[in-house]
């Protein structure tokens, strides 16, 4: 029989069920096999447990990041910046990457430092082959998104899709991987409905920017406003929504025309929405990965989490790159959503634990992670062992989860499929 390993922590948080005074977590062949109070499971296992690790801490599922492009973590300079304007912020991020990178050497260095925050699985956005590697190495869940961007309708038409599934097939497996079209800006209308073709006929999952730029409702409605000059003063003026005078609908309705809006697409930001385009989000099963730390430092609003919250729209939670965010820290961002959501006016008890679960099982559900054989995001029996450990100091259950969601704390233990990636080095588990 393969052995039996218990963690023990002073919290457990399962996310699918009320968090755990003193709990524990059984793991067996990178599956959890048990969860409950330390004492239970113990009773229930006795002499099975082969390996035992106590905890000082809180015990959670791992985190998930629902919205990163880690091949870009070596552009730090630029998200140390301010920016008045998405367009001003692009400038700054297109210089920043002509410039001659290693981005296998770059996206290993976002992995790790992923790893040691507590992620487990991530969405991740390749643009650069050479960075494709990187999740795959290390050993972490997710699916790695192959980025679509600038293809108009003729070239497309000429080499597209022969082009782009030979990128998809150089991407090592696993995780799964997916299809990244850009946004709504930089690919021709027909290239998103053959890109969606594309996905229904090979299984493959979408994740879309949109929403991110306030000038992006004006450039999918009319082909007018400054994206939409600064892509003509790029002479794309040919694209089918400049040429065309717009499409009449804005940005998730426009989506949802060209048929990706569905439950095994994600979309990242999702900040210029109003209830209509929340409704359809909802109606048609497609999650949200809300990057608030991004969306300050790029000079945009906050994304309206409260009304996600209040209507019940699945999201997730993502850091996006350092190229436009201060880390790779998924907790800092889930404290920077819990001060957005009480700014604006969210005031029901749930708020802690909603914010968990969108970090948590929500980014797993926006993933496709969350169901099937093999799911994660939350501890349950026959779930993946994907576990992290933060370093709390509450001792009451509901503190230690308001500590989590609050004030970011430093992960002890980096967990995936039973295996443990990393653990910090000062803080080892106590074998009984």
């Amino acid at each position: 029989m393969s052995r039996i390993t218990l963690h023990r922590a002073r919290t457990v948080l399962p996310v699918a069920s009320p968090p755990i005074a003193d709990g524990a977590v059984a793991v067996q062949d990178g599956r959890i096999i048990a969860v409950g109070t330390h004492d239970a499971v113990s009773a229930d296992l006795g002499d099975a447990v082969v390996e035992r690790h106590e905890w000082d801490g809180t015990l959670a599922p791992g985190l998930v990041n629902a919205h990163t492009h880690l091949q870009y973590t070596d552009m730090a300079e630029v998200g140390r910046g301010s920016y008045p304007s998405f367009e001003t912020w692009a400038l700054a991020f297109e210089k920043g990457y002509r410039v001659e990178h290693d981005w296998a050497a770059s996206a290993a260095e976002g992995v790790r430092q992923s790893i040691e925050s507590g992620t487990t699985a991530v969405a991740e956005i390749v643009t650069d082959p050479e960075a494709g590697h990187a999740v795959h190495d290390a050993g972490l869940h997710g699916v790695v998104f192959w980025e679509v961007f600038g293809w108009k309708r003729s070239a497309w038409q000429q080499e597209g899709p022969q082009r782009v599934l030979a990128q998809l097939e150089a991407l090592p497996s696993p995780p799964v991987t997916g299809l990244s079209p850009h946004a709504i800006y930089s690919l021709d209308t027909d290239v998103f409905r053959e890109l969606q073709r594309l996905a229904e006929q090979h299984g493959l999952r979408l994740h879309i920017h949109a929403a991110e730029s306030a000038s992006e409702d004006e450039f999918a409605r009319f082909g007018t406003g400054p994206l939409a000059e600064r892509w003509r003063g790029l002479g794309h003026s040919d694209m089918q929504l400049l040429a065309g005078g717009g499409s009449g609908h804005g940005v998730v309705p426009y989506l949802d025309t060209v048929g990706v809006l569905t439950p095994h697409s994600h979309l990242a930001h999702g900040i210029y929405v109003d209830a209509d385009d929340r409704a359809l989000l909802r109606a048609r099963g497609v999650s949200v990965a809300l990057c608030p730390r991004s969306n300050e430092v790029i000079g945009l609003d906050a994304p309206p989490i409260a009304a996600y919250l209040r209507e019940r729209n699945p999201i997730g939670v993502g850091t996006d790159s350092l190229s436009s965010s201060p880390s790779l820290r998924v907790l800092d961002d889930v404290a920077e959503l819990h001060r957005l959501a009480i700014a604006q006016g969210y005031t029901d008890a749930d708020l802690h634990a909603r914010l968990l679960h969108a970090a948590t099982a929500g980014g797993a559900r926006a993933l496709g992670l969350a169901d099937g054989p093999t799911p994660t995001g939350a501890l349950t029996i026959g779930s993946r062992a994907d576990i992290a450990v933060f370093d709390t100091a509450s001792v009451a259950p509901d503190d230690a989860l308001a500590e989590v969601v609050e004030s970011a704390p430093a992960a002890l233990t980096t967990i995936v499929d039973g295996r443990a990636l990393w653990t910090a080095p000062a803080v080892n588990g106590a074998a009984a």
